[in-house]
């Protein structure tokens, strides 16, 4: 026997072990000792190039065994090797960083990383085995085959091996509560987790089990297209392809590889929940980034790997660590930079997406200011104006930002000729210059296409563009647009109507000698008396057309400040906002209909009882009209829609009995 004593545990190198109870899984032993067995591969390598090492460093691999009988579970490599004395120093001496120390000594002599900066290291095996054994062997000329022995407490055995081949072999007796990890599947899965990327072969009972090659690690001039949309595909199986993506890949101003992905969004999708995979060298370290990247890119996709991200602190001192602040900051400008280069190059494209960006890269704009300035210009709304823009068939596109001058690659294949119409969108900007001589900074939008589609075609018809502003986020980023533009009137189609859809000829209307009123005032009173609501405005307007059959009889319009209140009120309530008793009802009186009850109403007859049978008809029809422009404003309740149905039913049957006398 070589050497028998304690492991030596001391203030400062005692954290690692602590460490170990902030992981709820003990599975990450594995990653641990597989992420070693790379790194000694690596170390090995490094040595042969740097003329420290003669010989044949063969075919690089770690071999995963499994044997029931025994209960152990081992992981060999072909790698550097220990020497007695290395182990007394790397094994004895409790979270010694080797790789620290061997990183200093041969920097700048190969670009292949480390790994192991986890802190918890070979260590982490105590958490799933009754003993652990090292039967390891240098590579340097004459070295003693050792083999290390520890059941858990600070004991140990060191002696000499009969061990023949360079490398390091690890093999755990398993407690009994951890025997899972006796199944080829469970350690097939867990390679896939963590190890799947790693650039070595990892093998169990012969077999490869992982991928080892990283396409994020790869020079973008070595992907196609087929490749990003494959690796997507792996990371997210089942889901629909993605927009576009970023390839990142530079050493400056932080060490940070990745491809991130636009997706497609769902409605099923949680938007507060992080999608982006983040690995350190390769190895895979959490399902998401939530402390890392802005909560605005959450919906994104992809992976990123980066050594500057420290691992082993709780979420709040992730969360408070200037360099990840900064690496998000980071992150957010290429995306945005990404962003406007396609706005640029390819606006087609751009538009064709919007549609999945817009709703949270608006909520970039509204919680990150620096990401505000870098994209407002490139803000986009669908528009009712007749623009020729077309999009190309949806084809992905990347972009790689690469470590030569912080330069954008274009690595998209060139799209196909074919064409698809798409609804045109325009910038505020854009929006503003086209229509100054018209509506000089006034902007007329919609928020509901179905609902207000009857508003909508008033402005249409009589060449005022509108805007669709229709995205549950838009109730906050209008109250944003008015403090970014403050000269700028925001005025919904269904809020108040623009001098420019009225017919300004009022003066002009024959008074009834009999009465001395107009038309417009006999209307005004007759639906007055038939609705009998004394809160209602209602207000007589010709609604300008060439075609009266074409327009609304009545439309209800709120104030600007009411409609907001009511949409923010339904947001909080998560539900549909009382309709307002105080509200505008405005009956056109240019519509054939509204103009045949005006007759109508003159022609009917008081009969001894003192109502007409014509009469009850005008008042339905009054109430019909209304119970119609109500509809377009979402104003029923259940009580309100049963009264509608039975004041139709109504009308129809003393129609009905008119026309069969």
């Amino acid at each position: 026997m070589l050497e028998q004593g304690t492991i030596s545990i001391h203030t400062e190198n005692i954290f690692p072990i602590i460490k170990k109870s902030l992981y709820s899984d003990h599975q990450i032993f594995l990653r641990e000792l597989v992420s070693n067995a790379v790194d000694a591969i690596q170390k090995l390598k490094m040595v042969s190039r740097a003329g420290d090492y003669a010989g044949d460093i063969g075919e690089p691999e770690i071999e995963i065994a499994i044997d029931k009988d025994k209960k152990t579970l081992s992981i060999s490599d072909n790698g550097i090797g220990m020497t007695a004395d290395e182990v007394k120093k790397y094994i004895n001496q409790v979270a010694f960083s080797s790789a620290e120390e061997f990183i200093h000594k041969y920097e700048g002599k190969s670009d292949q990383p480390i790994i192991g900066h986890f802190g918890l290291g070979f260590y982490s095996s105590f958490m799933v085995a009754q003993k652990v054994e090292i039967d390891t062997l240098s590579y340097q000329e004459g070295a003693q085959a050792v083999h290390w022995t520890c059941d858990g407490s600070p004991a140990f055995t060191l002696e000499e091996s009969s061990r023949t081949t360079r490398g390091t072999t690890i093999i755990l007796s398993l407690q009994g509560e951890e025997e899972e990890f006796l199944e080829s599947a469970r350690i097939k899965n867990l390679v896939k987790t963590y190890c799947d990327f790693l650039p070595v072969p990892i093998k169990l009972d012969g077999e490869v089990i992982n991928k080892q090659k990283a396409p994020w690690r790869e020079s973008p001039s070595n992907l196609t297209q087929e490749d990003y949309l494959e690796f997507y595909r792996y990371l997210y199986p089942f889901q629909e392809e993605p927009l576009l993506w970023v390839h990142l890949n530079t050493d400056y101003p932080f060490i940070i590889n990745g491809i991130l992905y636009f997706p497609k969004m769902r409605p099923d999708v949680d938007v507060t929940k992080g999608q982006i995979k983040l690995f350190c060298n390769q190895v895979f370290v959490s399902d998401n980034c939530e402390e890392i990247i802005p909560q605005f890119l959450m919906p994104m996709r992809g992976v990123i790997d980066s050594t500057d991200i420290p691992l082993n602190v709780s979420r709040s001192a992730l969360q408070g660590d200037r360099t990840v602040k900064r690496i998000g900051d980071y992150i957010a400008k290429k995306v945005g930079d990404r962003l406007k280069e396609l706005f640029r190059d390819n606006r087609e494209q751009y538009i064709s997406a919007w549609k999945d960006l817009g709703t949270f890269v608006k909520f970039g704009v509204l919680n990150d200011e620096k990401f505000k300035k870098q994209i407002e210009d490139i803000i986009v709304f669908r528009t009712t104006a007749k623009l020729t823009e077309k999009v190309a068939a949806e084809t992905p596109v990347v972009e790689v930002q690469s470590s030569d001058g912080d330069a954008w690659q274009d690595v998209t294949p060139s799209p196909s000729s074919d064409s698809t119409p798409i609804a045109p969108y325009t910038t505020l900007k854009e929006y503003l210059e086209r229509n100054k001589e018209r509506n000089e900074n006034r902007v007329f939008y919609s928020t509901d296409e179905t609902t207000q589609t009857t508003y909508i075609e008033l402005h249409k018809n009589q060449g005022l563009e509108v805007l669709f502003m229709d995205s549950f986020i838009d109730t906050h980023f209008i109250n944003f647009l008015e403090r970014e533009y403050q000269d700028v009137k925001f005025t919904r189609v269904d809020s108040d109507l623009d001098n420019t859809l009225l017919e300004q000829d009022k003066d002009k209307e024959i008074v009834d000698p009999k009465t001395n009123k107009t038309r417009s005032e006999t209307i005004k009173e007759l639906f007055e008396k038939s609705l009998n609501k004394p809160k209602l405005n209602i207000r007589t307007e010709a609604l300008k057309s060439d075609d009266p059959h074409g327009t609304p009889p009545a439309i209800v319009l709120l104030p600007e400040i009411l409609l907001r209140l009511r949409e923010m009120s339904a947001m909080m309530q998560q539900g549909t906002a009382e309709f307002p008793e105080d509200h505008i009802l405005l009956v056109n009186t240019a519509h054939p209909l509204i103009q045949n009850l005006a007759n109508l109403n003159q022609g009917s007859i008081i009969q001894g009882d003192g109502e007409s049978s014509t009469n009850q008809l005008v008042n339905l029809i009054c109430q019909h009209v209304y119970d119609l422009a109500l509809m377009s404003q979402k104003g029923f309740d259940a009580e309100g829609m049963k009264s509608f149905v039975e004041r139709s039913n109504e009308v129809l049957t003393k129609l009905t009995e008119q026309a069969s006398k």
